[in-house]
């Protein structure tokens, strides 16, 4: 389950561990193994296509479910993508009405529909505090997901498809659980969200009274920056529906006054 990059995430978090002095192991988990998860301090999901999610989705069943689960309501941080994230759910049913079964783990129902969603994807997100905070990154799935009460949206979609391109709604969050369809990789594009993650990761072992030293962010600000402006000006020349007077009060003066923004 890695498509479109999606290791980058573990790297970015990794390094951005590492550069606060934390040490980091990485323990890649394979089909069959039977694992005590809350022996981690975040896990890691990537995508895949129907194939690799048959065989992911016959392990959870069988072997990791409840182990996953209970890592999920013992606080640990867990980032899913694209189809990670669909398996976290109650079922994937895909384009020839095959349900596969999820986890359950989020309140979320993914369909196939008949036409992918692809493209880039700005995003507002309050799930670092009060101020919205942009996610940019790149989507590509058949799959309409709809949340249920269990689950509040990662992000509201500003530029792009999000969830189902229907709500407005991308990802979806329960309790340290983030899941999204967000790939290219989505961490090292969005340097806040990894912090989230690693500081959620700190506090559950350590206690709320720990905070992470900050890093010197002007390479990924500058970076990100630059793809949240691609991203509308794609959008724009297009035709693509932007969001604009929300795109403007999330990104702020600089980037919303852009040529393809107002």
């Amino acid at each position: 389950m890695n498509l479109y990059g999606d290791r980058g995430n573990v790297i970015a978090l990794s390094r951005r561990a590492e550069w606060r002095g934390i040490e980091v192991g990485l323990t890649a988990v394979g089909l069959g193994e039977a694992v005590d998860f809350t022996a981690f301090d975040i896990l890691f999901m990537g995508g895949g296509q129907d194939k690799e999610q048959r065989l992911i989705c016959e392990d959870f069943q069988r072997v990791k479910g409840g182990a996953l689960a209970e890592a999920v309501e013992d606080g640990v941080p867990f980032l899913a993508i694209c189809g990670g994230y669909q398996l976290l759910g109650r079922f994937y049913e895909t384009g020839t009405g095959e349900r596969l079964p999820g986890i359950g783990i989020l309140d979320v129902e993914t369909r196939a529909g008949r036409k992918r969603m692809i493209g880039n994807v700005v995003a507002g997100s309050l799930l670092a505090g009060q101020e919205t905070r942009t996610l940019v990154g790149f989507e590509n799935h058949s799959g309409r997901t709809y949340l249920g009460p269990g689950v509040r949206p990662l992000a509201e979609v500003l530029v792009g498809h999000g969830n189902n391109g229907e709500d407005g709604t991308e990802g979806a969050v329960y309790r340290n659980v983030v899941g999204t369809y967000l790939h290219g990789s989505v961490l090292p594009k969005n340097p806040w969200l990894a912090d989230w993650l690693i500081r959620r990761a700190v506090v559950r072992r350590y206690g709320e009274g720990v905070t992470l030293p900050p890093l010197d962010d002007r390479v990924e600000t500058e970076a990100h920056a630059a793809a949240v402006a691609h991203a509308v000006e794609v959008a724009r020349r297009h035709r693509t529906p932007v969001r604009r007077r929300r795109l403007r009060a999330v990104v702020g003066g600089r980037l919303g006054s852009r040529r393809g923004s107002r």
